[in-house]
């Protein structure tokens, strides 16, 4: 393999370095007339890959291959019009150009090359550009559309890592082959027009060389050159109509990793077929006109036997990795089963029937895909964690209309949906009813009605709420997400945010980690917050306050409380409204200082050690006043004082869900509050 590759190289390296030496030595005839039609082959077989690609990639190297057999018919088209002015004789192929394509007639051949000259120009590398340019401009506006999806599919479990990195790398492949390409087709456009200037150059030189310095008189000077300059014309013009021709079939149908020689070689000589249909053409003109048919027909059979090795090779190869597939197969048989794979749960699962399945289904319109990609990245920038990858899966188990949300494989909350309808929900005020099938929105448990596609307007206009299939299963994975949060904060998700925030602040991080805490104890104060709702996206100021009470005590709960007090602003904004006085219920001092004598310290941390009968006399008294707040439509929001406020909390949170302790410490000095009821026990 090492020396194939390094005759790749070598091939390649001559094929330019010859381009080099013919601008500077002259050659004779006969050499000429060899690269002359090594060159109309090379075209034919850049033409015919082109045409047999099956994708665009597959030709990655295409604008290298434009510069190179660019430079290389431009140094051909130098040593032919060398040849014409200082000997009037260049070769076989030029003569026989000039004299057989225009049928011996000057006039017939001029005709024919001029409009070789203007289908080139006007018809295919004019459109080539124009399509190469819009092309590139197409694939680099698609790029971030094309980058969602992969995220989306990788999001949802559709792809693994791998195959998202090998899509990622076959985008930018394309948008730098386009980019490329738009750039390269200049290339063949300006040898067209260096073809066009050479033409004159050699006919108007050969007229004075011929007269000057052979004695011809002007009608023999105009006879012999003007054939010459017309071979010498399409010998060049036609394989640069040739790769103009393939450069537009390109376009309008890259990078590698590996070596550059056997990329390209590989490219250009890697289809048998293509090979023996270049055999064939280059020995038929070899055989049915007056070419050197010696040469031809020997170019031809080459190309012909090296098609046939390269179909050997290939056969072999397919037969070598088929018997290493079987290998392989049979090895996994006599192995004993892999169960390492199921013993991985994934952290969110949302599983649907296949009633549900459009939605999530791209193709037919579904974009439930792109709304929980929306959903990780809403939860990032509310409470500034990154949500585990959402894994989406259709179940035949369940309903058909039915889906259910898993947290770590264990199910926490089901819904169901009717495909073709729409959730309407009476926000308080809409006086008339509308008809349709009771329900309940799963996300709060509100009583709702399905509706159909013609009763959305009238109910839009009634004042209903009116959400569709897909918005009511976001809201709710959403909801079950912000309540899980917490516990699906891992060590490594810490280690993540420890990582982000060490760059741009080094030295507060490595107080902090590991000298003053560890991760499993930043881990545990982060995850206090989060099951409160309260965001972490300021980490700057959390990792601060750590630093700063770390040294004093390691206990998370205590910890917590501190930074919540350092993050009073954002607790203020949130729970509290600007510009209005808030509600909300206080405890009773007395009963503070009950709690605060039933609480034991351990080397665990502390806990509430209160008897049965006046852990349940609090919690009376919490639903009492709570049934208040809400009774007029406000949120339940408890103020403590800040020794008492974790341990409150803890007491009440397997009674009130969405119950809010706050400490006085935790209240912005322009915030209004209004006691409207004290709790006792």
């Amino acid at each position: 393999m090492f020396t194939q590759m390094k005759k790749a190289d070598i091939g390649v390296a001559l094929y330019v370095l010859a381009a080099f030496v013919m601008f500077i030595i002259s050659i004779p005839n006969w050499i000429l007339d060899i690269l002359l039609a090594i060159n109309i082959a090379i075209a034919f077989t850049i033409l015919f890959t082109c045409m047999f690609s099956k994708e665009v990639l597959d030709m990655s190297y295409f604008p290298t291959m434009l510069l190179f057999t660019t430079i290389f018919r431009i140094s051909l088209n130098v040593s032919s019009t060398k040849l014409i002015l200082t000997t009037g004789d260049p070769g076989n192929v030029v003569e026989t150009f000039g004299q057989y394509v225009g049928g011996g007639d000057l006039i017939i051949g001029f005709i024919v090359f001029i409009i070789l000259i203007i289908i080139q120009f006007m018809v295919i590398n004019k459109g080539s550009e124009r399509v190469a340019e819009v092309t590139a401009r197409f694939t680099l506006d698609a790029m971030p559309g094309k980058q969602m999806a992969i995220d989306a599919d990788l999001n949802t479990g559709a792809i693994t890592d791998e195959e998202a990195k090998r899509r990622r790398d076959k985008i930018q492949q394309e948008s730098s082959f386009f980019g490329s390409m738009d750039g390269a087709v200049k290339y063949v456009k300006g040898d067209a027009t260096a073809g066009l200037i050479i033409t004159a150059v050699n006919l108007i030189g050969g007229l004075i060389m011929g007269m000057a310095r052979q004695g011809l008189d002007f009608n023999a000077a105009v006879q012999k050159y003007t054939i010459l300059t017309i071979g010498d014309g399409l010998v060049s013009q036609i394989p640069s109509l040739l790769i103009s021709l393939s450069t537009g079939i390109l376009v309008t149908k890259g990078s590698a990793d590996a070596d550059f020689g056997t990329v390209l070689v590989g490219q250009l000589f890697g289809i048998p077929k293509v090979l023996y249909m270049v055999g064939a053409v280059i020995s038929f003109l070899g055989v049915v006109t007056p070419l050197n048919p010696i040469i031809f027909i020997t170019i031809g059979v080459i190309f012909v036997v090296v098609g046939r090795i390269m179909a050997g090779t290939m056969e072999t190869a397919g037969i070598e990795k088929e018997v290493a597939e079987e290998e392989v197969a049979a090895e996994e048989i006599r192995q004993p089963e892999n169960v390492n794979s199921l013993l991985q749960v994934d952290p969110i699962e949302l599983e649907f029937g296949y009633g549900i399945i459009p939605l999530a289904d791209v193709n037919q319109g579904g974009d439930l895909l792109d709304r929980v990609v929306m959903i990780r990245r809403q939860i990032a920038l509310e409470l500034g964690t990154v949500v585990p990858i959402i894994r989406l899966r259709d179940n035949i188990q369940l309903n058909p209309n039915q889906y259910i949300i898993k947290i770590k494989g264990v199910q926490v909350s089901e819904g169901e949906i009717l495909f073709d309808h729409y959730m309407a929900m009476n926000p308080g005020y809409v006086e008339e009813e509308i008809t349709g099938i009771p329900t309940f929105e799963p996300s709060f448990h509100l009583p709702a009605i399905w509706i159909s596609e013609s009763q959305r307007e009238r109910a839009e206009s009634m004042g209903y709420t009116v959400v569709d299939p897909p918005s009511i299963i976001a809201t709710h994975l959403t909801q079950v997400i912000r309540e899980h949060i917490s516990e699906l904060l891992s060590r490594q998700d810490t280690q993540n945010l420890i990582n982000n925030i060490k760059e741009p602040n080094p030295t507060l991080v490595e107080e902090l980690v590991p000298k003053m805490l560890s991760v499993g104890e930043i881990q545990k104060v982060l995850q206090n917050l989060l099951k409160e709702g309260i965001s972490i996206r300021d980490l700057l100021t959390i990792f601060e306050t750590l630093a700063d009470y770390a040294p004093t005590t390691r206990d998370p709960d205590i910890l917590t409380e501190y930074v919540r007090q350092a993050l009073k602003r954002a607790i203020s904004s949130k729970f509290f409204p600007a510009n209005e006085t808030t509600s909300v219920v206080t405890l009773d001092p007395k009963l503070e200082q009950k709690i605060m004598g039933s609480v034991k310290q351990t080397e665990q941390g502390a806990y509430l050690n209160l008897d049965p009968d006046t852990t349940k006399e609090i919690v009376k008294s919490v639903e009492t006043e709570v049934a208040k707040l809400e009774e007029q439509g406000k949120a339940p929001i408890i103020i403590t004082s800040p020794i008492v406020r974790i341990y409150f909390k803890r007491l009440t949170e397997d009674y009130f869900k969405d119950l809010i302790v706050v400490s006085y410490n935790e209240v912005e000095s322009n915030v209004e509050l209004q006691s409207v009821g004290m709790i006792t026990a």
